[in-house]
């Protein structure tokens, strides 16, 4: 099953996705957080809770923005994005781990930190069911106020240096009030970092993930196939195709099994919290910052992923410099 979320104004509806119509849920669900604790609570699946209310609205003209009705973020907290925590891990696919030793790479004998990250999780990132894995790469990227859905821009700050792409998948997960974390679902997403920053020093890897990201426009809710799935991302400038290629993730392309991210995170009491909401990114296998491709503002970057419904597309701001001091007062 495929859910979005729409707003008209300050109303929020949830909608099931048939091809192009989509099947408004009862309104007693407004977004799909309420939906998903109400499951999770109840020990239900999302399909034994769902109801249609018998009303429907065409996708392609909410999709393409004609409809009154727009699309907002597959999944987030829906009054507080203070309790959206939105993360990551890093080096999970092989094709990301290469770019990212080349980024650090400056002698040919070198073996990068990054590399190391990638072997130790192909040695242990895949435990036996009931064991722990080796720890990943893991980052913060923001609350939920830097979540963007389908179509809006994203943004590369006057203090950034770059701001480039990164298709993903993205789990969804909610915490349950006995403490209990949740997966929800999956969603696409474009994880979108700042890789000029990341590479004058690896150590810059932090600050380079504070950016905003999209995720949507649809979430996979129940038992979903994450072993080998296929995508494309490519990017477009004056409505022209500029780049391509064709991307993979999922379990078999990866150095770590969902399980292990998802312990590694969740293991921590703070990522524990009742009625919290986690949007985490399992990482890039391709991405055009890696081919040598300088984004501007006004590109357009579009993610597809096989299965998980119409594609991701947002377009690229570059807000024009220079950075601004940022100066505090003194109580």
């Amino acid at each position: 099953m495929r859910l979005v979320q729409i707003a008209q104004g300050n109303k929020r509806r949830i909608a099931r996705v048939d091809g192009g119509t989509l099947h408004l849920l009862e309104a007693q669900w407004p977004d799909t957080y309420s939906l998903a604790l109400h499951a999770a609570d109840a020990g239900k699946s999302i399909a034994d809770v769902v109801t249609q209310s018998g009303e429907f609205l065409d996708y392609p003209a909410v999709y393409e923005g004609s409809s009154h009705w727009r699309l907002l973020p597959a999944f987030d907290h829906p009054s507080d994005a203070a309790r959206c925590m939105v993360s990551g891990t890093g080096l999970t696919h092989k094709a990301s781990a290469a770019n990212r030793a080349a980024m650090h790479k400056e002698t040919s004998a070198e073996v990068t930190d990054s590399a190391k990250m990638y072997q130790l999780g192909l040695k242990g990132g895949t435990p036996a069911a009931g064991k722990i894995g080796v720890q990943p790469e893991w980052f913060y990227k923001g609350d939920g106020s830097i979540l963007r859905a389908h179509g809006q821009e994203l943004c590369t700050p006057s203090y950034g240096w770059d701001g480039g792409e990164e298709p993903e998948i993205a789990g969804a997960y909610v915490i349950s009030e006995s403490g209990i974390p949740v997966r929800v679902g999956l969603m696409m997403g474009n994880e979108f970092s700042d890789h000029k920053m990341e590479k004058k020093n690896y150590l810059y890897l932090a600050p380079s993930k504070l950016r905003n990201c999209s995720v949507g426009p649809e979430l996979l809710v129940g038992e979903t196939e994450f072993e080998n799935v296929e995508g494309t991302v490519s990017i477009l400038r004056n409505n022209a195709m500029l780049w391509a290629t064709q991307i993979w993730t999922g379990q078999k392309n990866m150095c770590h099994s969902v399980a292990n991210l998802e312990h590694h995170h969740f293991k921590y009491p703070a990522h524990r919290r009742p009625g919290d909401v986690h949007i985490h990114f399992f990482g890039a296998d391709a991405f055009s910052f890696g081919e040598g491709i300088a984004l501007e503002s006004g590109d357009v970057m579009k993610v597809t992923f096989a299965g998980f419904g119409k594609p991701l597309s947002n377009p690229l701001r570059i807000e024009p410099g220079p950075e601004e001091l940022v100066a505090l007062k003194q109580l």
